[in-house]
């Protein structure tokens, strides 16, 4: 206990006061191209800027001119010599940590490998993995007459390792029980390679007492044709799926998106693995529960009055969501009383729909933040509030009858349900006016109450390919962050183009769709929004030009032509041929997305202009169409909703919608002067290889659509019975 009778765990961690902790507990990776589209990328004067960018990102600091002038050069040139062997399929992972493990500082421990090669044996077919460090050295010289292990090079201090004795330590780290190869079949060796260097000029590498093994081998500009023929035979020269992905995936660069772990584990679990700042949020608010919580297997004669609040905050994809999940599997199966709320009503959808829960076991596991304006009695032991940022001033709506209405703040309500409240906020997702949700509103509330109070901030990526480049991009560009918009550099985990039609987008995603990948259309709120007709058919409500397509249908029921209702829209596969929108994409992901910016946000000359739209009635259609192009969200562009509030609502819907996709973005904007800019922005995508198509996924990491969506009550009642089946045959 502390001196001040609060448990041990409410002590400021050591590491809260530096917002970015952690982010060595991400596998460090500056880059993922082949060889050919690094060459591209160099061509287009934008790999040096992109790597610099990374490299400040990772808390590397500025990079200096030797390293500059190292990515300028050695990389050129390693990915110069695949191509001339015939290899410019080979993908090059640049600077990239060479383990998985989640001890802090491991990156820094450890350091970053060069470069590794990643293909395919050109006999086995198997993962074919090279080890590569790239030296600028021209020449060395012998510490010591006895052996090579330490040289001396003009330039540097201090001697150096032999690059072999590197390359031992990083084969043994990507090779060993928690590197990324581990599991795998593989090949991997290593070699250092001096391109500025003779065989003269570098003998001392070269001797008979150099170290040896399969990442011991040493190339320079004598033996480039030797070079050229071992990577011929380590890599074959066919191209058709990606290789690197597997490796993406052990460097916890690649996830199962959030509603298919739910789904692949019934529910039981969410088959995450918590990493480094997650588990360290999961394991404190775990011990909180032990130490301010009553036995659950006991009544307690003096009941502990202490309360707690826990604050988790981070942008999209950080895994917000996947602790909150997991905490309350975990607290579940500990005895205690817990909830999940959301203020999401397709989250919760999803949920229930696509995971198997009937009625009655989802409203035993999961709520909204309307549901607590009467407290239970006695209160939970756990209240877990996932998307807190829809936090309301009050819970009331018209369709609330007066005793469900409330007369607190919906922030004091959620406190007030249980001994111990977890929220997961992103201050960026606020898209109506009448959300509140703020660190501010539920620290203070915290305060009101009494409770003890803990702030985690988030910052490790792992939603958008685990690309923090594409998030930052995107922030930049809608003015969501204060740096200004700057052109998109492919990084190999995220990919984002523009297109000039919104058929070229839709044939796009369909065609990934047909391919097997999870993808969606999403749009700003720009059209009308009409209900299905009585004889349940969709209006085509989303017109731009000949391209007419009905928004996700505002139903509660399957419509005419097998149209999914919207609280299940994200997650069927007929949802495909509608138009989703921010409050139904919201907490959802899919490989792919096509995203249509409207007239509610267009670029004029430097800036954004914001514009709030009118719509009429057709008389002919007897329905609502555009009279002025801009915004028809209803609770957005209403006129007692200032400009400023205004503006931040529209950037955060485009903020959410475009931070939907877990591999590409394809972008399309209703107005030129738009397109041209974010043409300008985000530049050439034609590069071969860029587009991370579902062919190009190994076939054993492709994961398979969950079919039509919701089950039917007959096989939910089903899978229930065997459930509780083999519950009996545990006792």
């Amino acid at each position: 206990m502390r001196p001040d009778g609060l448990p041990a765990w409410t002590r400021p961690h050591p590491h809260e006061s530096l917002v970015l902790w952690g982010i060595f507990l991400v596998s460090m990776l500056l880059l993922r191209l082949a060889a050919r589209d690094l060459l591209a990328l160099n061509a287009r004067r934008r790999l040096v800027p992109h790597l610099a960018a990374r490299w400040v990102h990772f808390q590397r600091g500025e990079s200096s001119d030797g390293e500059r002038s190292a990515w300028a050069r050695s990389l050129v040139s390693l990915a110069e010599d695949l191509v001339a062997a015939g290899r410019g399929n080979v993908e090059m992972i640049v600077e990239c940590s060479p383990t998985v493990d989640a001890a802090e500082g491991a990156a820094t421990t450890h350091g970053q490998i060069d470069v590794v090669l990643v293909g395919r044996h050109p006999a086995e077919g198997t993962l074919s993995v090279q080890l590569v460090e790239l030296k600028q050295w021209s020449s060395v010289t012998r510490v010591e007459a006895a052996t090579a292990d330490l040289v001396y090079v003009p330039g540097i201090e201090e001697p150096v390792t032999h690059p072999a004795l590197q390359l031992g330590k990083y084969h043994a780290l990507f090779t060993g029980p928690a590197g990324p190869l581990n599991g795998l079949q593989f090949e991997c060796g290593g070699f250092a390679y001096l391109h500025n260097a003779t065989n003269e000029s570098v003998r001392p590498l070269l001797g008979v007492d150099a170290p040896t093994g399969p990442y011991a081998r040493t190339y320079t500009s004598d033996t480039r044709a030797r070079l050229l023929k071992d990577l011929q035979c380590h890599f074959t020269d066919e191209d058709d799926y990606s290789a690197a992905e597997y490796i993406l995936h052990r460097m916890n660069l690649r996830n199962t998106p959030l509603l298919d772990a739910m789904v692949k584990s019934n529910g039981e679990d969410t088959v995450f693995t918590l990493r480094g700042r997650q588990k360290q949020v999961a394991d404190d608010v775990l011990k909180a529960s032990e130490q301010i919580l009553d036995p659950p297997d006991r009544e307690a004669l003096v009941p502990r009055p202490q309360r707690a609040v826990f604050l988790v905050t981070g942008g999209a994809g950080t895994g917000k969501s996947a602790i909150g999940l997991q905490l309350r599997a975990d607290l579940e199966a500990a005895g205690r009383t817990v909830k999940y709320a959301s203020g999401s009503r397709a989250f919760n959808a999803a949920i229930k729909e696509n995971v198997g829960y009937t009625e009655t076991e989802f409203r035993e596991r999961f709520a909204y933040f309307s549901n607590f304006v009467n407290p239970p009695e006695p209160p939970l032991d756990v209240l877990i509030c996932d998307e807190a940022h829809r936090l309301r001033d009050r819970t009331t709506h018209w369709r609330l009858p007066a005793e469900k209405r409330g007369t607190k703040p919906q922030v004091d309500e959620l406190i007030e349900a249980s001994r111990l409240t977890v929220f997961f906020l992103d201050g960026a997702q606020t898209v109506r006016p009448y959300e509140v949700g703020t660190a501010e509103l539920i620290e203070d509330a915290a305060r009101r109450h009494g409770a003890v109070f803990r702030h985690y901030r988030l910052v490790e990526q792992y939603r958008c390919g685990g690309s923090d480049a594409y998030i930052r991009w995107v922030r930049a560009l809608l003015g969501v962050s204060p740096q200004e918009p700057y052109e998109w550099v492919p990084d190999g985990l995220m990919h984002i183009e523009v297109v000039d039609t919104p058929g070229e987008m839709e044939h796009i995603v369909r065609t990934e769709f047909d391919a097997g990948a999870t993808a969606r259309m999403v749009a700003g709120y720009c059209w009308p929004w009409s209900k299905p007709d009585k004889g349940k058919n969709l209006e085509n409500d989303v017109r731009i030009g000949d391209w007419h397509r009905p928004w996700n249908a505002s139903s509660e029921s399957f419509c005419a032509n097998g149209e999914p209702p919207s609280r299940i829209w994200p997650v069927h596969d007929d949802g495909i041929g509608q138009i989703g929108c921010v409050y139904t994409a919201q907490g959802l992901e899919w490989d792919w997305c096509g995203v249509i910016m409207g007239d509610d946000m267009v670029w004029r000359t430097d800036r954004w202009v914001f514009q709030r739209g009118r719509q009429r009635k057709d008389p002919d259609a007897g329905v609502m169409r555009v009279a002025k192009p801009g915004s028809l969200d209803p609770k957005v562009r209403t006129s007692n909703l200032d400009d400023d509030a205004f503006a931040r609502c529209v950037r955060h819907a485009y903020h959410v919608l475009l931070t939907r996709a877990s591999r590409a973005t394809v972008l399309y904007s209703t107005d030129e002067e738009t397109r041209r800019h974010l043409r300008e922005l985000v530049g050439e995508t034609d590069v071969h290889g860029l587009r991370p198509t579902q062919e190009s996924i190994p076939p054993e990491l492709r994961i398979a659509r969950h079919g039509g969506g919701a089950r039917s009550r007959r096989a939910r009642r089903a899978w229930n019975k065997a459930k509780r089946k083999n519950e009996m045959m545990l006792f």
